[in-house]
């Protein structure tokens, strides 16, 4: 029988549940609070934005896995306009003044962005390797067990690295070899690779710019995030007992693929 021979007839709004999603907004202010509905939407845009960008990063790494690279170099350019997306957001967020957001903050309790564990995946895919990116999760939580199982496999750079490998670049074995839980030492080996590259190789040198592209994407997010928590709540601590701007503002600046900042001295 032909999957999609049902007996409802498919629609926008059921396709797409839009009664159901509709209904997972839930104000916990009284009133409710006119700003903490786009506090909500802004904020569970982002996770099914993450979700995507997992989603992405998975099939990226495993068309590099099998040598495509002009379809990973469609996809890897698709993250790269979801980050400005995500950034792009930020500026909505901003129009809730800090008179307004103080209005109903108190009613998100412990919850904090720190919470996010689909974030702590995507950093883990660009390379964290540290206790603190679940510290703040649920540890019986299945997302959080699945971070702890990417954190055993190769990220993104590492698995770029396997791909130059494969094309008979003499990607040192100690790098290939490597625990992939243990987070990435830049090599000086890698870079003089990486000049050859920008070189004399003009369609890989492409998918390297597509990762600077993401890994600018980042710390732009990064530092718009930052920005937007001082403007908002200033120097207070965040919700949950996060330090709020302080320790956003100490994650600035450290990028996931440094080789390929570096390499630029180079060229």
């Amino acid at each position: 029988m032909d999957k999609f021979n049902t007996s409802k007839a498919i629609t926008y709004s059921n396709y797409l549940k839009v009664p159901e999603l509709l209904n997972l907004q839930k104000p916990l202010s009284e009133g409710p609070e006119h700003d903490e509905l786009l506090f909500i939407v802004i904020h569970q845009t982002y996770e099914l934005w993450f979700k995507q960008l997992i989603h992405e990063f998975d099939h990226a790494s495993y068309l590099l896995k099998i040598q495509d690279l002009y379809a990973a170099l469609a996809t890897l350019g698709r993250v790269r306009t979801i980050y400005k997306t995500l950034v792009a957001q930020i500026d909505i967020l901003e129009t809730m003044t800090p008179v307004q957001f103080s209005t109903f903050r108190s009613r998100l309790e412990s919850a904090s962005g720190f919470q996010s564990a689909q974030y702590r995946e995507v950093e883990v895919i660009l390379g964290r390797r540290d206790e603190k990116v679940i510290s703040h999760l649920p540890q019986d939580d299945s997302i959080t067990l699945r971070i702890r199982d990417r954190i055993n496999q190769p990220s993104l750079w590492d698995i770029t690295l396997k791909f130059l490998a494969e094309r008979h670049f003499d990607i040192p074995k100690k790098v290939l070899t490597r625990n992939f839980s243990d987070l990435y030492q830049p090599d000086e080996e890698i870079e003089v690779i990486l000049e050859s590259v920008y070189h004399k190789f003009p369609e890989i040198a492409l998918l390297l710019e597509r990762l600077i592209d993401i890994d600018e994407g980042q710390q732009e997010w990064r530092y718009r995030h930052v920005k937007m928590v001082e403007r908002t709540i200033g120097a207070k601590s965040g919700t949950g007992g996060s330090s709020g701007a302080k320790y956003l503002a100490s994650t600035l600046f450290n990028p996931s693929f440094p080789e390929l900042w570096q390499v630029r001295s180079r060229l």
